[in-house]
């Protein structure tokens, strides 16, 4: 099997977790300076910004990195007169922190075509995708440009499918990791297979790389996922606990203040499940019962979290994190890599 060094040109196993509104160019560069693969989330990001994005981070690092993309899994909704009633059951988040209700917009996302024209144009070294296997022609196109390709699986299913399409390393995430669950052969709470059963698993059946996602956040975790065979680390909580980040100084009090039990799985603030803090307003949508479809949901709700996010209202805000966030203690990328580069075989 391919040594997964060698195929990104890393020096080290270590693979930064995309974080769709939380990455940032300094985070990203700082784990990739450091001899890991950084990544950097393009959820929500038009053609023109990806284009800008990848060229500030081609500014400051010349290592390689990673831009991930969600593919699209065909139940999204367009704008439609739906859009008044959910956007009205959320006026209380709106009023709290002094935004008008937002109008329906003319689109939730920008196309998948319009990022993927983008990429092209700007051919960051690595192209990860969640929500999907991508298509013929999408993984032909990389190739071509010498772009390599990292599929994301929550199942054995998933991962066989995936590298039968031909990708070229494959992410086994399990259900401990924060944020989004990216199954797309089942629905996400049939997919809850935590790290320790799904890694090994996915090792014997696929042969490309594994790169092991979940519950990872100190030399542990990555000792522990090498001996299940995975070839690298995905790791996001504990990076995103670091002052390089773009979470603000809430989410990262959130993040180190969460007991591993206190988080949840919740379709609250997107419409997809995910995982993240317990806060009020998970509670509080949850028990309206009035949750809009993907990408509805998550649109609206961002009218608010983005302001929430300048108030330092950590309540307002999507607090994602994994079932190891009370592991992330590390201020800074460096104290972090370096932290679970010690879990490497060659340090000991």
């Amino acid at each position: 099997m391919t040594d997964l060094r060698a195929l990104l040109g890393i020096d080290h196993p270590i693979v930064l977790g995309p974080f769709g509104g939380l990455s940032s160019v300094p985070l990203t560069a700082a784990v990739s300076r450091a001899g890991g693969l950084g990544g950097y989330g393009l959820y929500g990001i038009d053609g023109d910004g990806i284009r800008s994005t990848v060229a500030e981070l081609k500014r400051a690092t010349d290592r390689p990195f990673a831009v991930n993309v969600w593919l699209p899994t065909g139940d999204e909704v367009e704008p439609n007169a739906q859009h008044t009633v959910f956007a009205q059951a959320l006026q209380p988040f709106y009023d709290a922190v002094g935004v008008e209700v937002p109008a329906r917009p003319e689109r939730y996302m920008p196309p998948l075509d319009e990022q993927l024209d983008a990429i092209w144009d700007s051919a960051p070294p690595v192209l990860s995708v969640v929500f999907g296997v991508p298509a013929g022609d999408v993984l032909d196109e990389a190739h071509r440009r010498s772009i390599r390709v990292i599929g994301t699986a929550t199942t054995v299913a998933e991962a066989i499918a995936l590298a039968e399409a031909g990708v070229d390393a494959v992410v086994a995430t399990g259900s401990e990791a924060g944020g989004h669950r990216v199954s797309f052969l089942r629905p996400a709470e049939e997919s809850l297979i935590g790290t320790f059963a799904l890694v090994p698993q996915v090792v014997d059946a696929v042969d490309v790389p594994v790169i092991a996602a979940g519950g990872i956040a100190d030399r542990r975790g990555v000792a522990a996922a090498l001996a299940l065979g995975a070839s690298g680390v995905q790791v996001g909580t504990a990076f995103l606990a670091t002052a390089e980040s773009a979470a603000n100084d809430a989410h990262r009090r959130a993040i180190r203040g969460t007991a591993a039990d206190d988080t949840v799985l919740t379709r609250a603030m997107s419409g997809r499940l995910a995982r993240g803090a317990r806060n009020r307003a998970v509670r509080a949508i949850e028990a309206s019962g009035t949750i809009a479809p993907f990408p509805m949901q998550n649109w609206l709700t961002g009218r608010f979290r983005a302001a929430a996010v300048r108030q330092e209202l950590g309540e307002l805000q999507s607090l994602w994190m994994g079932q190891g966030a009370p592991l992330a203690a590390y201020p800074t990328a460096a104290e972090a890599f370096a932290e679970l580069r010690a879990g490497l075989p060659d340090i000991g």
